[in-house]
């Protein structure tokens, strides 16, 4: 069985990601500092700190020859999600299904632990032993991989209905086995004491409600990325519906849906970093599914509202799913749908909120699919993002571990928004710039791919000295792109053990409030509790990625910041 992917969570996630601009000397807030210096001080400071780290600018080699990667280019391996039940029968069916019920321990493993049993039931079909294999991977990941990746599970249960609609807009032929086989709604969640002050006001908690009370500055709402959760999907749709409930995908919707992004928080990379900052207090209303709520002590002091559609996991069967393997899927269905499993269901913290009816968006699977791609295009309002990578060239990174991030990297840039502004830096003892920051057109993409290509090896690592002229190379380019989304990107695969010592430069990253994503790539843990530590100073997320899956991980990161 592969390795579970690990997601080291900052005091803040990527929810909490708001870019700081125009900070006028003030002292940046985060949770984390109180020894932050002043915007002003940190600027001065770094100009310091980076003078004496003397970069080195390497000509940057525009690449012609660059081709345009596929999406199916930027996905991983499917076993790079976890099988976390694997049957052994004559006839044995692949399911492809999420999180909330398909993991390692109660109360997460509803489907895995019902699978369990009907595994050793004894069924048979024409006189063959059948059994079910489960793979965890999200509703909106098992998309990408059917349309794009040449997966072919068996069975699909998404976490609701859109997704089966999605497939057949892309052209995927499914039947429908069932409705419903572990009922259960999303919804906001509010803080007790937010949601006091909001009912007085507003009345009712609703999408429509919560977004005027964010608008009007009353409280912060958060929610995940659409493009991996049906969580976060779901509330995208209904945002759409509110702003025109006519016409969801109107001028006039997508128009507000600019407007809110504006002044919200960037979507979370997971549903668990939500949890988590919920649990720390740190943010308003959120969404989240019940089930998730429930099984979460550190909410008690949330109120939860269901909304949008429901999350009833439907279940599909697809055109290469023969006569057999539907038969045993139809039996497993059942199963499912047993009293004694519909019983495990609501321990669980499934089946509730029954009297619950779906929100009705009037929205087809194809319109789903252009929702996404609205929310990709204005996710961040009429706010460009700048942003620097910062890679890890040292010594160690040789052999298949350059060679994947390089590919990484090349296949992931068409998730860039051409209206974001990148750069590049190397390092190893030494930094180099290999690319000064410019808007991402077609001209700068092929000098970030020649950049790319040419990266070179050796020598120590260097990485918080790399980390302080990529932040230069973004404070000076906001000064051009004002009112920006500043990010750093470091990909590293080991400790820092040359230059400038992280308790060094906290002061300076803290007072700049710049982001920095950190991706741990085939790092032991005691290396990666230093990358973390960066990632928590402004309230980013450090991420844990082998040559296996770093090019999912940079794929989905890129769809939620750029």
């Amino acid at each position: 069985m592969k390795k579970s992917k690990r997601i080291l969570r900052g005091l803040a996630a990527t929810v909490l990601a708001i870019a700081i601009t125009g900070c006028n000397g003030n002292v940046t807030e985060n949770g984390t500092l109180n020894n932050s210096l002043s915007y002003d001080d940190a600027v001065t400071e770094l100009n310091t700190f980076v003078k004496k780290i003397n970069p080195t600018t390497i000509p940057a080699r525009l690449d012609v020859d660059m081709s345009d990667a596929s999406v199916a280019d930027s996905l991983a391996s499917i076993d790079t999600f976890d099988m976390m039940l694997e049957g052994n029968g004559e006839i044995n069916i692949e399911i492809a299904a999420p999180s909330e019920f398909c993991g390692k321990s109660y109360p997460d493993e509803w489907l895995v632990a019902v699978g369990q049993k009907f595994n050793k039931e004894g069924y048979t079909v024409d006189g063959k032993s059948v059994s079910v294999s489960i793979r965890k991977i999200s509703s909106g990941e098992t998309l990408t991989y059917i349309t794009e990746g040449g997966y072919q599970p068996d069975l699909y249960i998404p976490s609701n209905d859109m997704w089966g609609d999605m497939l057949a807009a892309e052209g995927v032929k499914t039947v429908k086995l069932a409705d419903r086989i572990a009922g259960n709604t999303a919804g906001i969640l509010m803080s007790k004491e937010v949601y006091d002050s909001y009912t007085e006001k507003y009345g009712e908690v609703t999408v429509d409600g919560v977004l005027e009370a964010a608008n009007a500055g009353d409280l912060v709402f958060a929610y995940t990325n659409p493009y991996t959760s049906a969580t976060g999907m779901n509330i995208l749709c209904s945002m759409l519906h509110a702003f025109d409930s006519a016409s969801p995908l109107s001028d006039n919707a997508v128009s507000q849906l600019v407007q809110y992004q504006n002044n919200a928080p960037t979507a979370a990379y997971t549903t668990s970093i939500l949890k988590d900052s919920a649990a720390k207090g740190i943010i308003d209303a959120m969404v989240m599914e019940e089930q998730t709520y429930i099984n979460t002590p550190e909410l008690k002091n949330y109120v939860y509202t269901p909304a949008g559609v429901r999350h009833d996991h439907p279940v599909y069967a697809f055109g290469w799913t023969d006569e057999a393997e539907t038969e045993v899927a139809q039996k497993f269905v059942e199963y499912c749908q047993s009293s004694a499993s519909q019983d495990m269901a609501k321990e669980r913290g499934f089946n509730l909120h029954e009297e619950y009816v779906s929100e009705q968006y009037g929205m087809s699977g194809a319109d789903y699919l252009s929702a996404q791609k609205v929310w990709k295009t204005n996710k961040n309002g009429t706010r460009p993002t700048i942003a620097v990578f910062v890679t890890d060239v040292s010594g160690s990174m040789n052999g298949t571990r350059i060679k994947s991030l390089k590919e990484s990297l090349l296949n992931t840039m068409q998730y860039i928004d051409s209206g974001s502004y990148i750069g590049l830096v190397s390092y190893s003892d030494k930094v180099f710039i290999n690319l000064p920051i410019e808007k991402f057109d077609n001209k700068q993409r092929a000098y970030f791919s020649g950049a790319v290509k040419d990266l070179e090896l050796g020598g120590q690592t260097a990485t918080y000295d790399a980390v302080l002229v990529g932040m230069q190379m973004l404070v000076e380019k906001s000064k051009e792109v004002p009112d920006a989304n500043l990010m750093l990107f470091v990909l590293s695969d080991g400790a820092q053990n040359a230059g400038y010592e992280l308790k060094r430069i906290t002061p300076i990253v803290g007072g700049l409030g710049i982001s920095v994503y950190t991706i741990g790539y085939e790092m032991e843990d005691s290396d990666k509790k230093e990358l973390q530590t960066l990632s928590e100073i402004n309230e980013a997320v450090c991420i844990d990625a082998d040559a296996s899956d770093i090019v999912n991980e940079l794929r989905n990161l890129f769809n939620v910041n750029m």
